[in-house]
């Protein structure tokens, strides 16, 4: 069944963007009746279809169950890079229950920052994790924040951790259960070739963690799904 976000609540009916009516309508090809799940706020509405050939409607007809979730709240910290790289990142970080995504500047991405079209690629990838949130289900869209500077990261609050190729004996594991009651994690990610030392000096500097990943060393656009599994797994119920 697909599942969509609403943008408002008027009486028993819920108002959906244009690019979803449109994809109802055209992609699906819904038909009268046909039933959807509605996000709106943190409750999930199974919904009705009327009116598909002329002004459709989006008719409640109870309330879902929503599963409480109990992991705490993960903040992913990616460097920029090419455009089929941050897709696929953007997207499988939603699915596996990311909140929160920080493009950050780094010595080492071949990818550098243009602010002429910062509002166009924002746009994108915020499209990218919605429709990622509605393929996996999920009741919220991960908040994704304009490149920033990583001197602005002091302010993060939660457990900070950075992915490094130098460390060797503290590895992520390790850390968890050095910090079982954490509520916020921050993971920040290197681009291709890792953080320069002096990099990971700074990100030290402001509280983060250098945690190895074992003695693999991986594709950076593989670490993100690596370690947000580990983090599914650890904290799995």
């Amino acid at each position: 069944m697909q599942r969509y976000f609403a943008k408002q609540k008027i009486d028993n009916q819920l108002i959906l963007n244009e690019e979803d009516i449109y994809h109802i309508k055209t992609v699906m090809r819904m038909d009268e009746h046909d039933k959807i799940q509605v996000v709106y706020g943190t409750k999930v509405y199974l919904c009705c279809l009327e009116n598909v050939n002329t002004n459709i409607q989006i008719m409640v007809e109870k309330e879902l169950e929503v599963k409480e979730n109990r992991m705490p709240k993960i903040t992913l910290l990616i460097p920029l890079l090419k455009e089929q790289k941050m897709d696929l990142i953007l997207q499988k970080a939603t699915e596996l229950g990311v909140n929160k995504i920080i493009p950050i500047e780094t010595e080492r991405s071949i990818i550098k920052r243009k602010e002429e079209k910062e509002d166009k690629k924002l746009e994108r990838w915020k499209r990218i994790c919605k429709e990622a949130s509605e393929q996996s289900y999920r009741i919220d869209i991960p908040e994704i924040l304009p490149i920033q500077n990583p001197k602005n990261m002091k302010m993060l609050e939660g457990l900070s951790l950075i992915c490094s190729t130098a460390e060797t004996q503290r590895n992520i594991r390790f850390v968890l259960n050095s910090n079982t009651t954490c509520d916020r994690i921050n993971i920040a990610i290197g681009p291709e070739g890792g953080f320069s030392p002096l990099e990971e000096k700074k990100w030290n500097e402001l509280g983060f963690i250098s945690v190895s990943l074992g003695n693999r060393i991986m594709r950076v656009e593989t670490v993100p799904m690596y370690i947000l599994s580990v983090l599914n797994f650890y904290y799995m119920e």
